[in-house]
């Protein structure tokens, strides 16, 4: 296994070295499959010495020599290309950086959202084949497969190595922004599994949507994604504690929260709230700066947040915003009219199959004094949710209500383990 530093290098890379392949030669499947064998084998080899003084050239070759032995093999018809590749005139260090065109191809709206999350991961994060499985709890083979479906999906396509028409760049912009999204939130809350968070793979989220805004500096949403990944990720270590328990949001140890990601979340913040169009991620971004501004949980502005949340229900509708707009109308108005918001969400299909509705009902009940009706809620999100940490934190409130009186007061921050107000 290569050392960090060495990891961290190849990982920026690898979208270079395959943009550069992909840019020259076509056959996205062919020249992914390339760097792959390239980073294998600089990560067995730079170890034993020193990282070369061009490393990324370093790359490029040992790639090229893999695809014209992966030519060789596949046909004769190859040879043309096989001497194109292997022009010592090509082998410049002035190859621009193709990441984002990588990244537009990966998140091609042909794919299904798993595959883009995968193809991603594997072409523009570097991870291997068995880390991105590992990462989904899938079986190495079968994430294989998927991205081999995607990209021979890519090849069937027939799309170019070059970015989006111009009119086209918005919508796919707009995918690879929710690509990053989906996979920060899988790696901060895991959707299953033995732990709460899959810190690489939050990691890898902030790292590339880092490099998506280096290479798009003046889009207001890339920023604003970074800032909620920020702002979000900086409470992470008080999120669970010494057992890996979950806390919620209102009883952490807001000392541990990390003051430089809350410093950077803001600063970027600021620099696009009211610069351009305003966006879903910025508006995310600025409800979670309010949480992170606070001192305490009682200091929170409240109405504040259920402002923000009217805003991102307009621009942004889903049941997921209503879940979490509900949580903020129980703060500002009582838990009576937050269970009338979810109220609207009960014949929603798209919540069929998360514990999440029934996670935030129950605490609202709770709040709201009928202890019976929130207990069942708590049970029924539990068996709903594969994740462990969630199973064992609801049952665990489910159990408090069998020997605590009901609370005598209202408005407590609740404290269910899904939704965005509990992060």
């Amino acid at each position: 296994m290569s050392p960090p530093g060495i990891e961290d290098l190849l990982r920026e890379l690898a979208p270079r070295v395959l943009g550069t392949l992909v840019r020259r030669h076509g056959q996205f499947d062919a020249c992914e499959d390339a760097v792959q064998e390239a980073l294998l084998a600089a990560a067995s080899q730079w170890p034993a010495g020193s990282v070369p003084e061009r490393p990324s050239s370093w790359l490029l070759t040992v790639a090229t020599r893999a695809l014209v032995d992966h030519w060789r093999t596949d046909s004769a018809r190859r040879r043309r290309e096989v001497t194109a590749a292997l022009d010592p005139t090509r082998e410049t260090p002035h190859d621009p950086d193709d990441t984002l065109l990588v990244l537009f191809l990966c998140c091609h709206p042909a794919l299904s959202p798993p595959s883009q999350l995968a193809l991603t991961l594997r072409a523009v994060g570097g991870l291997t084949t068995a880390q991105i499985a590992a990462a989904f709890l899938v079986p190495e083979p079968t994430m294989a497969q998927r991205i081999s479906r995607a990209k021979q999906r890519v090849r069937d396509t027939g799309t170019r190595f070059e970015l989006p028409d111009p009119a086209e760049r918005p919508a796919r912009l707009a995918v690879v922004l929710h690509v990053l999204y989906l996979m920060f939130n899988e790696g901060y809350t895991a959707t299953s599994g033995p732990d709460l968070h899959r810190r690489d793979l939050a990691a890898e989220a902030i790292r590339l949507t880092r490099l998506l805004h280096r290479l798009q500096p003046h889009d207001g949403e890339a920023a604003g994604l970074l800032a909620l990944m920020l702002l979000t990720d900086a409470r992470r270590a008080a999120r669970t504690d010494a057992d890996g328990a979950i806390v919620p949001l209102a009883d952490q140890d807001r000392d541990r929260w990390d003051p430089e990601a809350i410093a950077e979340g803001q600063a970027l913040l600021a620099r696009v709230l009211g610069a351009g169009p305003i966006g879903q991620y910025q508006i995310q971004a600025a409800i979670a700066a309010v949480h992170d501004e606070a001192p305490t949980a009682a200091d929170t502005d409240w109405p504040q947040i259920l402002a923000l949340y009217d805003v991102l229900e307009r621009i942004a509708p889903g049941p997921v915003v209503t879940l979490s707009r509900a949580v903020a109308v129980a703060m500002v108005h009582g838990p009576t009219a937050g269970l009338t918001v979810l109220g609207t969400l009960d014949d929603d299909g798209r919540l069929a199959h998360t514990h999440r509705l029934d996670a935030v009902r129950a605490h609202l009940l709770e709040q709201a004094g009928d202890h019976d009706a929130a207990r069942e809620s708590y049970l029924r999100a539990a068996r709903m949710t594969a994740s462990l940490p969630e199973q064992h934190y609801l049952t665990r409130r489910a159990a408090r209500l069998n020997a605590e009186p009901p609370p005598g007061r209202a408005g407590r921050t609740p404290g269910t383990a899904s939704g965005r107000g509990s992060r």
